[in-house]
């Protein structure tokens, strides 16, 4: 009789507990490998070129291949010995996420948040010029947007880099001559620690990079994130 308690009592635990999360073998947390990284993932929350939380974006953890987060770690090394950090914006990013983009781009009356991130781009031309695609990098795992923090007494404050992030327009490009020199700097400085441990930047925006190396190039995720 206990022994048929006990099977009943652990087949109902079966039944009932909640579903564990489907991250893919090769996928980690980023903070289980970097951490005191700081973690900001903006499309878990309203401030983004959209308005609101994107579809996928169920917890603010922050998903990326396991190669990507290690070389992140030595990007991390390097800084941390000036009193510098990463913050990460985005890794990872599901598919229904792009899905959901690609919904928001179709709707050309929504332009609620186009002052902060897109002022001088119309909302009709973002596929034509290549800010908005039908697929992602990020969705293959090994793309992040992230930039650079000065680590001062447990606070932390954005190097300046002439723009926010996903801010649509030349501005943002990394060889851009509108910012400062000092900006310039600070992008460069990014850019330099990020090529040299293996990430490839983009050259419409200075918080882009991808892995060169990436173990998935032909995958498109999307598992939530959660």
């Amino acid at each position: 009789m206990k022994i048929f308690v006990l099977l009943v009592a652990t087949v109902g635990i079966l039944l009932f507990a909640p579903a564990a999360v489907s991250v893919p073998p090769g996928f980690v947390d980023i903070e289980d490998v970097i951490p005191g990284v700081e973690v900001e993932l903006r499309y878990f929350g309203d401030d983004n070129f959209v308005g609101q939380r994107i579809k996928g974006y169920d917890s603010s953890r922050c998903y990326i291949t396991a190669e990507a987060a290690e070389a992140l770690k030595e990007v991390q090394q390097e800084l941390r010995a000036f009193g510098l950090g990463l913050k990460i914006f985005d890794a990872y990013r599901p598919q229904r996420a792009v899905d959901h983009f690609v919904r928001w781009a179709s709707d050309l009356a929504d332009t609620k948040m186009k002052e902060k991130y897109y002022p001088d781009v119309a909302k009709k031309d973002l596929f034509k010029d290549g800010y908005i695609a039908a697929k992602s990098g990020h969705s293959r795992g090994s793309t992040v947007d992230l930039t650079i923090v000065s680590l001062d007494a447990g606070n932390t404050e954005e190097l300046d880099m002439g723009t926010g992030w996903d801010f649509f327009g030349p501005k943002s490009w990394p060889g851009s001559q509108v910012v400062s020199a000092e900006q310039r700097a600070h992008r460069m400085l990014l850019q330099q620690l990020m090529t040299k441990h293996g990430f490839k930047p983009l050259a419409e925006e200075w918080w882009h990079f991808t892995l060169i190396e990436e173990p998935f190039p032909d995958n498109y995720f999307d598992f939530v994130i959660e």
